[in-house]
């Protein structure tokens, strides 16, 4: 599958090494070429330095060959107005955008634009804590408590004093 994601931070980072390393082809467009260092030494996609708003840089990470575009800047008005630019602009089947904001996510929703809000997924899997004591299994490699593989954690604890 060829899969765009605008925004290398860390969701956009470790989205783009997961799907890169399971043979997908990934491109990831960010405005910082520093970004580009959290996709790892294995990651075998492309990188574009650049804003996703800016069609030049589209055009440059063939947006239109895209089955989908994730955009996961740190903004939500931007996310929205990604998903929508290459959905409408550039006849993409799939853009999702991921928001903070529940009640802007519930109405673009409603407009048909994709979106995963970050506060409604968090709040729900909360809710599932409180009623069951304890969070859910997730498939694969997904873990609510986070992820400390990628670290290099060569240290050793001092021996206690006697």
């Amino acid at each position: 599958m060829k899969i765009l994601i605008i925004g290398c931070g860390r969701t956009g980072a470790r989205l783009g090494a997961r799907l890169s390393s399971q043979q997908h082809e990934v491109s990831v467009i960010d405005n910082r070429r520093e970004a580009f260092a959290r996709l790892g030494v294995d990651f075998s996609g492309h990188t574009f330095q650049g804003s996703g708003l800016d069609l030049e840089v589209l055009r440059r990470a063939k947006v239109e060959t895209a089955d989908i575009v994730f955009a996961l800047t740190g903004g939500d008005n931007r996310n929205l107005m990604l998903a929508q630019m290459v959905k409408y602009q550039f006849k993409v089947a799939r853009a999702v955008a991921r928001l903070h904001d529940p009640v802007r996510a519930a109405k673009f929703r409603e407009m048909g634009v994709e979106t995963l809000c970050t506060t409604t997924v968090m709040e729900g899997l909360l809710e599932l804590y409180v009623k069951g004591g304890s969070f859910p299994e997730l498939p694969g490699e997904m873990s609510v408590s986070g992820d400390a593989s990628c670290l290099n954690l060569n240290f050793q604890l001092p021996t206690p004093k006697p």
